[in-house]
């Protein structure tokens, strides 16, 4: 069997090591071959391949981006549709797709899958915002970049007796803010799951820096003050009509500011969050579902993706995955504001 594989969307901390581990496993138990995809959609629009033997992944579980190169391509767009994908994989003579992605590319391959392609998904998404999955692949990784940078964030902050303002990622969920939160201590942790108010974030700053502290706020991306009705977006919307989030930090610092009379600063940690190394638990976790998915390939699970249930590996219906964002939850949420102010 001949295996194509893609990795598609935002880069993560995690893509080449579900590759190394499919290939190897692949390779290993199965006998089977591998090419990949170039540029994620694209390059199965266009039929676009390099190969992957079992040398090409050696050493890569380490190496964060991912080494088929990734885009936003909609493979329904332009030229190209099931009927064209279906050719380059009959020329190719390509069995089944294995493809690595977050929401948007999940949500193209069930439709490819429902038009009778053979397609298997592996999740990704730094966010942690996909349904029936605990955790996806990068999520660790970019919370421990962002906690690193928001401690460096908190010396300068103290130096200046300064209100420090981070923005972190996490599109409309605010699982990256809420763990990065908690682990540097924040005085406030705003998420898109709970609207707030100027006048409580002006409180819970104005109550650090009365105990002598420079106030911390930590901010998701997705995050809407009480007074707005959509989160703060400048920069259009993606290949998916989906709409490109950032931006809040700069827009709450000064409001902030006017508010507190203390001075205050904002800053963007942005992609630097999806780039580098990844973690010890996300070299281990995307190895799993790299293995996983080939099982999935060989069982003809198509229209499925595997997801961590606890410790377990599991395969469940891309329709379990895309029907709702994962959320964080009102309780998880709580027992991070008893320590704002």
């Amino acid at each position: 069997m001949k295996i194509g594989i893609l990795t598609s969307g935002g880069d993560c901390p995690g893509l080449n090591a579900v590759i190394r581990g499919a290939v190897l496993k692949g390779i290993k138990v199965y006998g089977q071959e591998f090419v990949g995809f170039r540029d994620g959609w694209r390059g199965v629009v266009e039929g676009d391949i390099m190969d992957l033997p079992r040398q090409s992944v050696r050493g890569i579980s380490k190496q964060g981006g991912t080494i088929l190169g990734t885009s936003r391509t909609n493979p329904f767009e332009g030229n190209g549709g099931p009927e064209v994908i279906k050719a380059h994989m009959d020329r190719l003579g390509i069995d089944a797709i294995i493809a690595i992605g977050g929401e948007g590319t999940l949500a193209a391959a069930r439709r490819l899958t429902d038009a009778g392609l053979n397609i298997v998904g592996v999740p990704k998404t730094v966010d942690n915002d996909l349904d029936a999955t605990d955790y996806t692949f990068g999520f660790d990784t970019a919370v421990q970049i962002a906690t690193e940078a928001i401690d460096r964030l908190r010396t300068t902050g103290e130096s200046h007796h300064r209100c420090m303002v981070a923005e972190v990622m996490g599109r409309h969920v605010g699982w990256i803010a809420l763990h990065a939160g908690m682990a540097t201590g924040a005085h406030a942790i705003l998420i898109p799951e709970q609207a707030t108010s100027l006048e409580q974030i002006a409180t819970w700053v104005n109550e650090a820096h009365e105990r002598g502290r420079a106030p911390l706020v930590v901010v998701a991306e997705g995050f809407v003050p009480d007074h707005q009705d959509s989160p703060h977006s400048e920069r259009g919307l993606d290949a998916f009509g989906r709409p490109r989030l950032g931006g809040i930090g700069e827009q709450l610092a000064p409001q902030i500011e006017a508010m507190t009379g203390i001075e205050t600063r904002a800053t963007v940690l942005g992609h630097i969050q999806r780039g580098g190394v990844p973690s010890a638990f996300d070299r281990v976790l995307a190895t799993r579902l790299g293995m996983a998915a080939i099982d999935s390939v060989v069982e003809q699970r198509w229209g499925t993706m595997v997801s961590l249930n606890g410790t377990e590996i599991e395969h469940v219906p891309f329709e379990e995955a895309l029907g709702n964002l994962k959320t964080v939850p009102q309780h998880r949420y709580d027992e991070a504001a008893i320590l704002f102010g």
